[in-house]
C-alpha cells in the first residue's frame, strides 16, 4: 500500500473519489471533464482503517492501522484499481491510482492542494438506512468538501433519483 506522497502527484488533475464497488458512472464522468479540461485523472482511493501518524518536513505521510489486518485496505486498492480499469477503457484521459489514508473530506483536500486540481469528482452516497446512519455520523465527504477547500466539486449521482412520491429508504 502506498500513501499520496511516495510518488509524483500530476499537476492540474481531475480528481475522483473512489471505493470498491462504486458505479462506472463516477469514473466516466471524471474521465469526461478530464478530457474537457485536457487534464489527467486521479482515481483517490482512501483508506479509513489507517490514520496520518505525522508528516514529515519533505511531505512523506506516516501512517498506521486502526487494526492490526492492513489487508483491508490493499484489497480495497485493488478493488478500486480493478472498477478504475473496466470503466476507464477507452476514455482517451492518463490516468493513475493513488491511495490515501484518513478521513476522506481532509485525504482529498490535501491531495488536491498538491495537485493544484481543476476539479474533484465524488459519488452520492448510496441509499440505505445504513449508509444514512453513517452519514448522520460521518457527514457527507461531498458537503465536508465544500465547505473546506476553494476547488470546485462535482457531485454525480449512483442512481436513478428517488421520485417525489417515492420513499426515501423502501422496506
Amino acid at each position: 500500500m502506498t500513501d499520496i506522497d511516495e510518488n509524483p502527484v500530476p499537476l492540474r488533475a481531475v480528481i475522483v473519489g473512489a471505493i470498491p464497488g462504486q458505479p462506472p458512472r463516477v469514473f466516466k464522468e471524471a474521465a469526461r471533464y478530464a478530457k474537457l479540461f485536457g487534464a489527467p485523472l486521479i482515481v483517490a482511493h482512501v483508506d479509513v482503517t489507517r490514520f496520518v501518524t505525522y508528516e514529515d518536513p519533505d511531505g512523506y505521510v506516516h501512517s498506521a492501522p486502526i487494526d492490526v489486518d492492513i489487508a483491508v485496505g490493499e484489497m480495497q486498492l485493488r478493488a478500486v484499481q480493478h472498477d478504475a480499469e473496466s470503466a476507464l477503457e477507452g476514455a482517451g484521459v492518463e490516468w493513475t491510482v493513488t491511495q490515501l489514508v484518513g478521513d476522506p473530506a481532509l485525504a482529498i483536500k490535501h491531495l488536491a492542494e498538491r495537485a493544484q486540481a481543476r476539479l474533484i469528482v465524488v459519488g452520492t452516497r448510496r441509499r440505505g438506512l445504513g449508509e444514512s446512519i453513517r452519514e448522520f455520523f460521518t457527514g457527507s465527504v461531498a458537503a465536508r468538501l465544500a465547505h473546506r477547500q476553494s476547488r470546485p466539486i462535482l457531485v454525480v449521482p449512483l442512481e436513478d433519483p428517488v421520485g417525489d412520491d417515492e420513499e426515501l429508504w423502501p422496506a
